[in-house]
């Protein structure tokens, strides 16, 4: 049984993960467009060719790990040695030297691929380890709402706190200053938080062959994992979902509902401006989605929770392309909704990729976990990859001027970002898990499995 002090250690892995990845996720192309001075249509390429490649690197990250070996095991050590070069290359992401166009596009294609090469290299250990914590299915749900639970807290005191920072700090000084110097406070608190991870969590999980096996017998193995090409599927759909939602909610503040007419809100004296209100809202229900996930799954499966939660994302997206921009209630309690759909779906994916490496195990002996998690982690990337660029280039093609008022043609195309599009990601989601053949029936009868032959292993060693 573990106990709740590690299970909040876990927690924390995700927390400091999902505070940089919200800031990529929801202002770094605004950043590059509207603060550092880059065209959209070459930030997005930037994004689908840096994250392509990144999405490559995942699956070499969890080979190697896969074969470290420490008296720290397989995978927390990269928690101990990556978590300072995470929150450092973090940090020179955000910052605006004053070169010429060419090089401001060489900059950021540098520091945002070892930005995001670095987080591969201690995020697919980190989500590794879930699969070696537990062998028990029911314990690694809770493990994955614990780690999407304290992943959607960072991501929503990021989110929240974030704007605030940069008024702050710009207050005397550059707009430029006020973002690097917040950026540098969210690093410092990711490092603590990678090192607190790393002190708090135990491996336990053992192969069943204590030998590794060749790489090519684990690619074989994966190549033949049709529940791990299901969920490839559905991650990638998902991914697409929420990349589009997040990267162009700044953009749809900003130029459709003008938030800066709105002026700001004080909550306790702080100003916050709507945009960050409402990315930190959807984080908030984030979170709601991700303690309902374990016990309605638990009640009805993880398949038809999933299905369930997407569908209904579906229909509330389409519903909400038709919100005026002085409609701000049902704009924001829309968002909650959408958000605690979203939120559900994720500690089910993890959970259902633990499942997956038990899955290939019995069916070859072989236990891979860290290739079938980076693998897994790629393709989430991926499609971060295709929604993001998909943003870049749809907003050059809708005519989107940085900084500028937009034409109406803009302007229904960044309604559409939060709304059609996301959408489509939803329906193709539905579609991949609605084939997913691992129910709980059946992996309970793997597990019992996995057991016997773990002790036949351990009595034939006497």
């Amino acid at each position: 049984m573990i106990k709740l002090k590690e299970k909040i250690g876990y927690g924390f892995g995700d927390m400091a993960s999902s505070m940089f990845w919200k800031l990529f996720g929801s202002y770094l192309m605004i950043f590059y467009t509207d603060i550092f001075g880059l065209p959209a249509a070459v930030v997005g390429t930037m994004f689908l060719i840096t994250r392509i490649w990144d999405s490559a690197f995942d699956p070499i990250v969890g080979v190697v790990a896969d074969r470290t070996n420490s008296r720290w095991g397989k995978f927390r050590p990269y928690l101990l040695y990556l978590a300072f070069p995470f929150g450092l290359i973090g940090f020179f992401t955000f910052i605006t030297p004053e070169f010429s166009l060419t090089g401001k596009i060489v900059y950021a294609y540098i520091t945002y691929s070892l930005m995001m090469m670095t987080y591969s290299a201690i995020n697919v250990p980190y989500a590794s380890l879930l699969g070696v914590m537990s062998p028990e299915v029911k314990e690694r749900n809770v493990l994955s709402t614990y780690r999407m639970l304290f992943a959607y807290l960072g991501s929503f005191i990021a989110l929240l706190l974030f704007m605030p920072m940069v008024n702050a700090f710009a207050d005397g000084n550059t707009v430029q200053h006020g973002w690097m110097m917040s950026v540098l406070v969210i690093a410092v608190l990711c490092v603590i938080l990678f090192f607190a991870c790393f002190s708090l969590t135990k491996e336990r999980v053992k192969a069943i062959k204590k030998e590794q096996s060749p790489l090519k017998d684990d690619i074989k193995d994966l190549l033949h994992n049709r529940p791990w090409w299901i969920l490839l599927g559905a991650g990638v759909a998902a991914l697409v979902f929420n990349s589009i939602r997040d990267g162009a909610t700044v953009y749809y503040f900003k130029y459709f509902v003008v938030e800066e007419d709105l002026g700001e809100v004080l909550f306790f004296g702080v100003p916050f401006v709507m945009s960050g209100l409402y990315l930190a809202l959807g984080q908030a229900a984030n979170i709601i989605g991700v303690v309902m996930a374990a016990p309605v799954s638990n009640r009805i499966g993880k398949k038809k929770t999933y299905m369930g939660a997407m569908a209904i994302a579906t229909v509330l997206s389409i519903i909400f392309y038709w919100f005026e921009a002085d409609q701000l209630v049902w704009i924001f309690v829309f968002q909650v909704l959408i958000s605690i759909c979203a939120g559900s779906i994720f500690p089910l994916l993890w959970s259902m990729y633990a499942d997956c490496a038990d899955y290939s195990e019995l069916q070859t002996g072989n236990r891979a976990t860290g290739l079938i998690f980076s693998s897994s982690s790629m393709s989430q990337k991926f499609g971060w990859a295709i929604g993001s660029a998909v943003t870049g280039w749809l907003l050059a093609y809708f005519g989107f001027q940085a900084n500028e008022v937009q034409s109406a043609e803009t302007i229904n195309g960044i309604k559409m970002f939060l709304s059609w599009l996301p959408a489509i990601g939803t329906v193709l989601s539905v579609i991949f898990i609605s084939i997913y053949p691992l129910n709980e029936k059946r992996m309970k009868s793997i597990i019992i499995q996995l057991d016997e032959k773990r002790k036949e292993n351990e009595k034939n060693d006497y």
